[in-house]
């Protein structure tokens, strides 16, 4: 059972190496630092390869050329867009990006002016259609008023009118002999049990 790490079971002999000492794991593929020199390499010598003195001028002197027109068309491009910048910043294309700024305003101001005026309009109808709903409401309010009042006024006319057909029917020091009279002459029986229908179902006799 040796423990696994990274995927690798580790070697019993690093496991049983004392902790003192420097292990150098050995990657496959490749050689240590203490390996010799391979035997069909030992008399080998590193010689440069061979650099033809004309190719090297031709070639020098191209990459100079190059340079020079790298380095041209890279001024030319800065120098083309710093013009463009101070055009639109302070020259001729500020001006006309000016006026048609202050010609799009002037349009867009024309066309809130006449949205407001519309919308003014507008709310001038609905302002008076509501005024003369209101004054409608109030004529119609005043009309029933005084309606409600001929009603009450009929109404307690029809009250004292009844109230003088019930007075004469009530007893006042004048007529208080005969009624007194009247009513020994015709007594009124109230004990009397009725029934669910309020109808008379057994009365007791007067003695």
């Amino acid at each position: 059972m040796f423990q696994v790490i990274s995927g690798r079971s580790i070697p019993l002999a690093r496991i049983l190496a004392p902790r003192c000492s420097v292990l150098v794991e050995a990657v496959r593929g490749r050689k240590s630092r203490t390996d010799p020199k391979a035997k069909s390499k030992e008399g080998r010598i590193k010689v440069p390869p061979p650099v033809d003195p004309v190719e090297m001028v031709v070639l020098r002197e191209r990459f100079t050329e190059y340079d020079l027109i790298m380095r041209a068309l890279r001024l030319e491009f800065k120098e083309e867009m710093l013009r463009k910048k101070y055009e639109e910043e302070t020259g001729s294309l500020a001006e006309e990006r000016a006026k048609q700024e202050a010609e799009e305003h002037r349009s867009l101001m024309a066309l809130n002016n006449a949205e407001n005026l519309r919308m003014l309009k507008i709310r001038e109808q609905r302002v008076q259609k509501e005024l003369e709903a209101a004054v409608l409401r109030k004529g119609e309010m005043l009309l029933q008023r005084e309606q409600d009042m001929i009603d009450l006024v009929k109404e307690k006319e029809r009250e004292i009118l009844q109230l003088q057909e019930d007075a004469k029917n009530f007893i006042t020091l004048e007529n208080l002999d005969q009624r007194i009279e009247e009513a020994l002459d015709n007594p009124t029986n109230y004990n009397f049990a009725i029934d669910k229908d309020s109808r008379v179902v057994k009365r007791t006799v007067l003695e």
